[in-house]
């Protein structure tokens, strides 16, 4: 039986199983190799996160973000250039080829307990044993849909998770509801694939995160306003730095924290574009929505009680993403039922386990107990490290004979 079984292949998925191969412990690690990256954001986008905040981590820092910059000649900065969407992408494909080559291509179809342990079944039939499961699915699953949206069919309503070549939208109607970074990224990328787009928030006034500086600050600044890797200030810092921490405040406090830290922003570089190039109707809520000849009737009204209707082809929501452990089919009903939850997110110990005894949260799941930097690549420092020390520690107590055949460990 392995000790470990990693679900999810992105930065947490991979980071993960870089720190478990070095502890020497047995793992197992399934999923497309950066799917969310590589086939749910549009093309073209440019990530919020700083260059330095976003590496995939191995124990010895083998392959950085700047390291395989430098390597492909790809334009870099720790903070004054955009990292591209299809560079972090590679960036990922290339750490799975040279730290994570036992990354396995295979989707597990269902989890359920077992003797000793979980039992995952892949989707090739293939079932697999492991003491400790790591889910690391990220975002996939945990799409939001505003519900008086949701009765509208396929062709003319998707999440934006759904997108990643906006090519098919050229020449036609758009509506991108949303007032954050997803919205106002895709809004611009479909304008420049050449369809007519249009952005509606209920926000009076979109925000932008500032451009960072070029002066070098002075000591003064650097102490009241640090950097952290999910943006300037102490707080921030705070929640970037000491997760373990954040995990200690109360529970309303952990819960406000989260919804009010680093809201609904566009990166500083996407201003400039958006104002220009998109039209925006704003300070609004959609009333009701209906489908009538091909086409999508949006009645949106105004706190003054004023109205509008908006007709398009199609509307993309770009409306952000909220944990709920009933979506993941795959886990079974009864172990799903067990896990305790908070706003319905897993309530997680110190080591990212839940209620149910070895199986652990990590990625966004994670971020009501460990804090908002928990949505964000750079969380999957931390994670990596917390969980590899805290299961190493917890199997030199309970040392067992595991087989050799499909087993990962790692020459001491």
């Amino acid at each position: 039986m392995l000790d470990v079984a990693i679900v999810g292949a992105g930065p947490y998925g991979l980071s993960i199983a870089a720190h478990l191969k070095n502890s020497g412990m047995s793992f197992r690690i399934f999923g497309r190799p950066m799917d969310s990256w590589v086939a749910h954001m549009p093309k073209g986008m440019l990530l919020k996160s700083d260059g330095f905040a976003s590496d995939i981590y191995d124990p010895d820092a083998r392959l950085t973000l700047e390291r395989f910059c430098a390597e492909r000649g790809i334009e870099y900065s720790h903070t004054q250039i955009p990292v591209r969407l299809d560079t972090f992408s590679s960036y990922g494909s290339a750490f799975r080829e040279r730290i994570v080559p036992e990354l396995e291509e295979k989707m597990v179809v269902a989890l359920d307990e077992a003797p000793g342990g979980f039992s995952l079944r892949l989707d090739d039939g293939q079932s697999v044993a492991a003491r400790r499961v790591v889910l690391a699915v990220g975002i996939t699953h945990f799409e939001h849909m505003p519900e008086d949206l949701a009765h509208l069919p396929a062709e003319l309503l998707s999440h934006s998770y759904r997108h990643h070549d906006l090519e098919k939208f050229r020449g036609r109607e758009v509506v991108v509801l949303g007032g954050g970074s997803s919205a106002i990224d895709m809004a611009i990328l479909l304008h420049e694939s050449g369809a007519r787009v249009q952005l509606v928030a209920r926000q009076k006034a979109l925000k932008f995160h500032g451009a960072p500086e070029t002066r070098t600050r002075s000591l003064w600044e650097r102490i009241r306003k640090p950097q952290s890797g999910i943006g300037p200030g102490l707080k921030t810092k705070l929640y970037a730095d000491a997760p373990n921490l954040f995990r200690l405040l109360p529970e309303q406090t952990r819960l406000d924290i989260v919804r009010r830290t680093l809201g609904p922003a566009g990166g500083w570089f996407t201003k400039d574009k958006l104002m220009k190039n998109v039209p925006l109707v704003l300070g609004c809520t959609t009333e009701r929505a209906e489908a009538r000849d091909g086409k999508v009737h949006l009645h949106l009204r105004w706190t003054d009680g004023k109205q509008q209707e908006i007709v398009a082809d199609h509307v993309i929501a770009a409306t952000g993403y909220k944990v709920n452990m009933e979506r993941l089919k795959f886990l079974n009903p009864a172990i799903r039922s067990r896990v305790k939850t908070l706003q319905g997110s897993p309530v997680l110990y110190a080591n990212f386990e839940s209620s149910v005894p070895n199986l652990h949260f990590v990625g966004i799941a994670a971020a009501t107990s460990f804090g908002p930097v928990m949505r964000f690549a750079f969380g999957a420092g931390f994670t990596a490290r917390k969980l590899a020390q805290s299961m190493h520690k917890s199997a030199t107590k309970s040392p067992a004979t595991l087989p050799a055949s499909r087993v990962v460990t790692a020459a001491k």
